[in-house]
């Protein structure tokens, strides 16, 4: 069901007031603009129509932005059906990694510095365990994701992490964690060894920034308990995909969720997670809406998901090898059109006509950016129209 509010009008009611008070970084503004038309003649498109009963429909191009919600589903399963390729026969682990509030400040003034931190201390602590013959002894393999948000909108960076039970030794063979897959690593002793390692490339990048860290800060982090979630372990390739789904390409808010926009104010729905998940409703004035949303727009060229160990694509042929052993066979990559994404993983079908539902819609022209309108054009209403 399509959603009765959207974030693009949201930008295109209240932005350009916004901009004007906050002045937004450039790349902020970019995003913006590019919601603001996606899918909308300024971006372009196309005319379709049916082979059976000639119903026309006009399709706008999308912006194809990280941050839109609308542009990410079809991306999604494409990625998803992607890492389905890389699946081993074993229990999954997903592990959550986050940093103290206090930290969040620096996120804001270095986010390209500060989330690297955040992705190599996490990384850089599992490798750790994995390579300590105590718990497992042997190369491991892992996905890393990064989201920045919480629930209201609030800045709350942290990594998601899905990684397998088990890694390879030095031979090439495969080796279970010392736990029989039932935990990955003891939580306690993973926090600890995650916040040495992150207050020491804190410290290094702060020396090389600004100086030498503020001893009350310095204090403060230490003192803390570093928080990270480790979830029961995921069983069968099934609840993996839907972890992965689930994760990869979300972004800080869906349209689904913006419930009302009304006299300069937004309302949207989230979730306690302190009160057992329970949904509930945060109205915010526009301008603070849009503010909390731009938090979340990573600097340009950002790798958000990253692949390591055995998983990174340059490392994948010991992960090959063990597929074969067991029976899979590889694949040739394809990249598969949004056509077929659309049928086979989201049930469907483009190319149907809305209408009659029997026929097939065939495209019948392009058109530029900020072309007239064509739905009452004449021109384009008689059958001898060609693409």
């Amino acid at each position: 069901m399509k959603p009765r509010f959207e974030l693009a009008q949201i930008i295109r009611d209240y932005g350009q007031e916004f901009i004007s008070r906050f002045e937004p970084l450039k790349h902020h503004y970019k995003v913006l603009h590019a919601i603001k038309i996606c899918r909308t003649s300024e971006l372009g498109g196309h005319v379709d129509r049916c082979s059976d009963c000639k119903h026309e429909r006009i399709a706008y191009n999308s912006c194809r932005n990280r941050p839109c919600p609308k542009c990410q589903t079809t991306n999604r399963e494409r990625w998803v059906l992607a890492r389905k390729e890389d699946l081993l026969d074993c229990k999954y682990f997903h592990v959550v990694f986050t940093i103290p509030q206090e930290l969040n400040a620096f996120c804001l003034k270095y986010p390209k510095e500060m989330y690297n931190i955040l992705f190599q201390s996490s990384k850089e602590t599992l490798m750790t365990f994995g390579n300590d013959t105590k718990h497992l002894g042997a190369q491991m393999g892992m996905i890393a994701l990064l989201h920045t948000w919480g629930q209201n909108l609030q800045l709350h960076p942290h990594i998601h992490l899905i990684v397998p039970g088990g890694g390879f030794t030095a031979q090439g063979r495969w080796k279970i964690t010392k736990s029989k897959g039932e935990f990955l690593y003891p939580i306690k002793a993973v926090s600890m060894v995650y916040r040495a390692k992150f207050m020491e490339m804190f410290r290094t990048f702060l020396l090389e920034k600004q100086g030498l860290i503020d001893l009350n800060l310095r204090r403060t982090l230490y003192a803390k308990n570093w928080i990270i979630y480790a979830k029961q372990p995921l069983i069968g390739p099934e609840q993996v995909i839907e972890y992965l789904g689930r994760y990869s390409h979300k972004i800080a808010i869906s349209n689904h969720r913006i419930m009302n926009v009304s006299d300069g104010n937004v309302t949207f729905s989230y979730k306690d997670y302190r009160q057992n998940s329970t949904t509930k409703t945060m109205t915010l004035t526009a301008m603070e809406f849009l503010r909390r949303f731009c938090l979340h727009i990573l600097p340009p060229k950002f790798v958000k998901i990253r692949h390591y160990g055995f998983l990174a694509n340059r490392a994948k042929q010991k992960l090959k090898m063990e597929q074969f052993k067991k029976g899979k066979l590889p694949t040739p990559k394809q990249k598969l059109d949004y056509k077929i994404i659309a049928k086979t993983q989201l049930g469907f079908d483009v190319d149907q006509c809305p209408c009659c539902k029997t026929g097939r819609m065939i495209r019948i022209m392009n058109f530029n950016t900020n072309a007239p309108p064509i739905i009452n054009d004449k021109r384009y209403k008689n059958d001898k129209i060609s693409a």
